[in-house]
């Protein structure tokens, strides 16, 4: 009979909590995405604010989605997308942009999950500087070329984050590649 009574009160107090979360998470849930997609706006306007882009228009295609730039003539200044690579510990998401030469004209991390004081040096700024180091070494690189160094190529690894610096580098070039060819063969909706 105790064993009885002890369940049905386990059973109404985990009811209780798991309605709750149920609804704080309709509550949160919104507000979290409005929040992430403000977040990638911010994002694509900083890849591009170097080569003068201002306006976006989105090219909703099913291999990939992504973005073209445009300065305030209307011109057409580069490509943003959202790249996105397995690190070691998570999925990194890094929104690039790129000019119309297919160089990165900047790159920010917008999600990673990666290990703390490995990974996560990924987003580090050093004292002194504004953007983070990592992510800086990629402006201004053919992003159809780009590699780590030990790939033979340009970017500097994370001293003990291979892993998440060949996520990013290969998600980066992966991304230039296919809006390239994309663009190129004008399979856009």
């Amino acid at each position: 009979m105790l064993i009885v009574r002890l369940s049905l009160i386990l059973m109404v107090i985990t009811t209780i909590a798991a309605g709750s979360l149920a609804l704080l998470n309709q509550k949160t849930a919104p507000i979290i995405a409005e929040n992430k997609a403000r977040q990638q706006e911010i994002a694509r306007r900083e890849v591009v604010q170097s080569i003068g882009g201002t306006r976006f228009e989105y090219v909703n295609n099913e291999e990939l989605p992504f973005y073209k730039a445009f300065d305030d003539e209307g011109n057409l200044v580069g490509y943003v997308a959202l790249a996105k690579g397995k690190g070691y510990s998570s999925t990194i998401e890094t929104v690039c942009g790129f000019d119309t030469n297919w160089h990165v004209s900047g790159l920010k991390i917008t999600f990673q999950q990666e290990t703390p004081g490995l990974g996560t040096k990924s987003q580090e700024i050093k004292k002194g500087e504004r953007k983070p180091w990592f992510q800086r070494q990629f402006e201004d690189k053919d992003a159809l070329k780009i590699a780590v160094r030990q790939d033979r190529g340009q970017i500097d690894s994370i001293t003990g984050a291979t892993i998440t610096s060949r996520a990013v580098t290969n998600s980066v070039r992966a991304v230039a590649e296919t809006i390239r060819e994309l663009t190129q063969m004008n399979i856009e909706p």
